[in-house]
């Protein structure tokens, strides 16, 4: 059953660093947050996935408080595109 879960958290490391070319060499700017956006919630997962691996509960802790600053930029970001501030 572990193998499982460390297959998957090869396979969603390999796709973070996917997401990582996508906002190195993304198109435009737009494209290049969705991408950050996206390697954050798969950091998100990861952690979920590395903590039940190890039997760390804490690791779940971190993940929703990661997932909550992870919310809050997308917002920041997405009012400072459409508005040019974020005040």
């Amino acid at each position: 059953m572990i193998d499982i879960f460390h297959a998957s958290a090869i396979i969603l490391i390999l796709t973070i660093f996917l997401c990582l070319y996508r906002v190195i060499a993304g198109p435009g700017v737009e494209n290049r947050l969705i991408a950050v956006n996206t390697v954050g919630t798969k950091t998100i997962i990861l952690l979920v996935i590395i903590g039940f691996i190890y039997d760390r509960p804490l690791f779940i802790d971190i993940s929703i408080i990661y997932a909550m600053i992870n919310f809050i930029a997308a917002l920041a970001i997405a009012k400072y595109l459409r508005r040019g501030c974020i005040c």
